[in-house]
């Protein structure tokens, strides 16, 4: 499947019916979904095209919720580990509809970021977060790390 991210050689493993991917964040292969193919891209275009230091991002960060269990697919944490940004992927097939930032914004009842990303690998929205007026932001771009 064709992403609007740059390509770059995913290290796979595994056989063609149950294929992996090599995740650089976990550094262990993982399942290779349509949803991880937009994360892997997602994390590449981070690092390697717009500066985000690799030790500051994880992915699968665990949150509990009352009794729920949930994982914020990325999380970007500042140097002093405070999270500074939420990424929500989706398969490219599944639409970015305001449902998506409400999973996300309820993630961020618990992380307190700066910044909410989500993208299906094709569409990427970002907002800022104001917490003076309490408003998300959208910004036409995805910030460089040094922007942030």
């Amino acid at each position: 499947m064709q992403l609007n991210l740059p390509p770059f050689d995913m290290k796979l493993s595994g056989t063609r019916e149950r294929m992996k991917v090599f995740d650089i964040l976990r550094r262990r292969y993982v399942a290779l979904t349509p949803e991880e193919w937009v994360r892997q891209h997602f994390v590449n275009y981070l690092i390697n095209h717009l500066g985000y230091p690799a030790p500051l991002l994880a992915n699968e960060v665990q949150l509990t919720v009352g009794e729920k269990h949930l994982r914020a697919d990325t999380v970007l944490f500042s140097r002093d580990m405070r999270p500074r940004m939420i990424v929500e992927y989706k398969a490219p097939s599944v639409a970015i509809t305001p449902d998506v930032f409400n999973q996300i914004a309820v993630y961020n009842t618990l992380l307190h970021v700066d910044y909410l990303v989500v993208s299906n690998g094709i569409e990427h929205y970002c907002r800022r977060i104001d917490y003076t007026t309490g408003q998300a932001l959208p910004l036409d771009h995805i910030p460089t790390y040094d922007m942030l």
